[in-house]
């Protein structure tokens, strides 16, 4: 081995991914089963020591609370060498604990990794900032208004020097087996993969999920480029003509393409691809409607609110009204873990502390 044995501390945010935090913790335990020996080590910790409610409701009991965990960095045989941060769904509010301890275990050259939302909170702290990091799409276009020095993709995972970040699910176990990559290369990580019956590993910067409308797996290299432009341009929408030039194509023959691919022409697909960022914007940011729609690459306020109504048969005030009213609500098992942390947070508050 090329370091010496790696110990995770890994905190569960109130909402956590069970999946996530699951398929990393099993690719480090079957490198372990692997190896035949106890390579690989970890300890849970959440706010308070007690158990964490994940998002499926389903609660994990801890080793230690953040205090204790903070009190063990640079102790020899107890300070961890990578600290996770296990998210979910939901960016859960600013957590001073939690970014305190982020800050001391970067000064101590500690490798921080964000699964799901835990991003955020790595980037709430400024230690992301000029860092390519993976951010679920679902949470991207609320990330990107928040943070606009962070170089954020929608990617399944990206480790940019001693940042490694993660858009949730399985990729977790994908991203925790460069770990083992990077310790014992390629045989042992495959092994792995055989144990766990994982028939593809993505890398580092591999699309977290198939392109809108995409039924099956796209393997037409043209047809990707262009929707990747599509992606990094929402809010200035680049003309078609210019996309199928830099692809080597006619207009014409990108509208096959597309057709036979997506079932979709060009126009339609890229509409709906900045339509659904001003939803995803709409449910899950403060933004004003006018602000969304002029990120998304809209002209005007009303001709967003006409395509949007057409696409979603609701206005994006109706729309944004129906969300706060499920959060208030308590729609979904994400509701419990939400409102320990506003009671959480309300209590910081009002201690003064």
């Amino acid at each position: 081995m090329k370091a010496a044995e790696r110990l995770f501390s890994l905190y569960l945010e109130l909402g956590f991914s069970l999946q996530a935090f699951s398929s990393a913790v099993e690719a480090l335990r079957l490198a372990n089963e692997v190896l035949e020996s106890e390579i690989y080590a970890w300890r849970v910790v959440s706010d308070d020591g007690h158990p964490v409610r994940s998002s499926c409701g389903l609660t994990i009991s801890v080793d230690t609370s953040l205090k204790e965990e903070r009190g063990l960095l640079g102790k020899t045989g107890w300070s961890p060498s990578v600290a996770v941060i296990c998210g979910g769904s939901h960016p859960l509010s600013v957590n001073r604990a939690l970014h305190g301890w982020l800050r001391e275990c970067r000064a101590r050259k500690l490798c921080l990794v964000g699964i799901a939302s835990g991003v955020f909170s790595i980037a709430q702290t400024g230690l992301a900032d000029g860092r390519r990091c993976a951010v679920h799409w679902e949470q991207f276009p609320s990330f990107v208004e928040q943070f606009p020095c962070v170089a954020a993709v929608q990617a399944a995972y990206e480790i940019d020097g001693d940042t490694y970040s993660c858009s949730g699910g399985d990729a977790a176990f994908d991203m925790f087996l460069q770990f083992v990559k990077e310790d014992y290369e390629s045989p042992i990580a495959n092994r792995v993969c055989e144990k766990a019956t994982a028939m593809t590993v993505r890398e580092p910067g591999d699309r977290q999920r198939l392109p809108l409308h995409a039924g099956a797996a796209i393997n037409h290299d043209a047809l990707l480029k262009i929707i990747e432009q599509m992606e990094r341009h929402i809010d200035e929408p680049v003309a078609l003509e210019d996309m199928a030039a830099s692809s080597r194509l006619s207009r014409r023959q990108v509208e096959r393409i597309f057709s036979k691919q997506i079932g979709r022409s060009p126009a339609r697909y890229y509409l709906e691809m900045r339509l659904e960022r001003a939803h995803l914007l709409i449910l899950n940011s403060h933004l004003p409607i006018v602000e969304i729609a002029m990120a998304c690459g809209f002209v005007s306020a009303s001709h967003f609110s006409k395509a949007y109504r057409e696409n979603y048969r609701l206005t994006p005030r109706e729309a944004r009204s129906e969300a706060i009213e499920r959060r208030r609500s308590g729609h979904g098992t994400f509701a419990a873990a939400q409102a320990h942390e506003n009671r959480r947070t309300s209590n910081w508050q009002g201690s003064g502390t």
